[in-house]
């Protein structure tokens, strides 16, 4: 049985560094988020990212998020980051808010079939923070098997991912589970890939009344330009890099996309 190490009591230092040590040692480890339970190991670590996948059930098609600790780190994964997405990072991190950006050609990582892309969120937990701190960029999805429900309680988490996990930092039960609210942010407008826990009242505050509006009408006609040769353009391809099927993101309530009741993109998979 893998060893559940406890962020709730007076022995929270020796657990965020027992887990800490697990992640520098190219493990992988269960933490709490501002949503639910997340599986993860450290993003620049490609054997400790396959890892991650294989015992979530997931395969490279769908690459798992990253989360980091600050506003900082953006600059160092992220190239050409909109001022638009300056202003909700200011306004709504930490928080679950995930940015999906165009990464830096430079990185050496292997996070999945990402397009040259990366799905970036600041959690509200301190926990969290307290070990991505000490680790940097993680690679996190839900904690739980492919199908079955996220893990609210480290309990959960160890039922379904057993000794897959190295290290489960427990901190105690998660009590939301509404998923992130997923922006691409790799054109030069916004477009919402999944509204969740930011209403849309709450974008629109910051970046205007229609402004995704404005955003699909001019996806609508990068995706009917090809060249002669019947070839996508360049623009089609930035927004496939963007497409909701490359992600699978942190914490939810449900891991079932496939499912219209549950996924504002039926037949596809966005991140959580």
């Amino acid at each position: 049985m893998s060893p559940v190490v406890d962020a709730t009591s007076s022995d929270r230092a020796e657990s965020v560094a027992a887990t800490v040590d697990a992640v520098r040692r190219g493990e992988v480890v269960v933490i709490p988020t501002d949503t639910v339970y997340g599986i993860g190991a450290d993003a620049f670590d490609a054997s400790a990212v396959a890892d991650v996948l294989a015992a979530k059930g997931r395969g490279r098609e769908m690459p798992p998020p990253v989360l980091i600790p600050d506003v900082r780190t953006i600059d160092g994964l992220a190239r050409a980051v909109p001022d638009w997405a300056r202003r909700l990072v200011d306004e709504l991190w930490p928080g679950p808010l995930t940015l999906v950006l165009l990464a830096q050609p430079s990185l050496h990582w292997d996070l999945g079939e990402t397009a040259g892309t990366v799905a970036l969120r600041m959690p509200d937990d301190e926990v969290a923070l307290e070990v991505l701190r000490e680790t940097g960029p993680m690679a996190v999805t839900s904690a739980n098997r492919t199908g079955e429900p996220a893990a609210t309680t480290i309990t959960d988490a160890a039922v379904q991912l057993g000794p897959a996990v190295s290290v489960y930092l427990d901190g105690g039960p998660r009590t939301s589970q509404e998923p992130s609210t997923i922006i691409d942010c790799t054109g030069e407008t916004p477009v919402v890939l999944r509204e969740g826990a930011i209403a849309r009242e709450r974008l629109e505050e910051i970046l205007g009344a229609g402004f995704d509006e404005i955003a699909d009408a001019d996806e609508t006609t990068e995706a009917d330009e090809t060249t002669d040769g019947g070839e996508t353009t360049e623009a089609d391809e930035t927004t496939d890099a963007a497409d909701p099927q490359q992600w699978e993101d942190l914490p939810s309530s449900s891991d079932t996309p496939d499912d219209p009741s549950t996924d504002p993109t039926p037949d596809t998979e966005a991140p959580r």
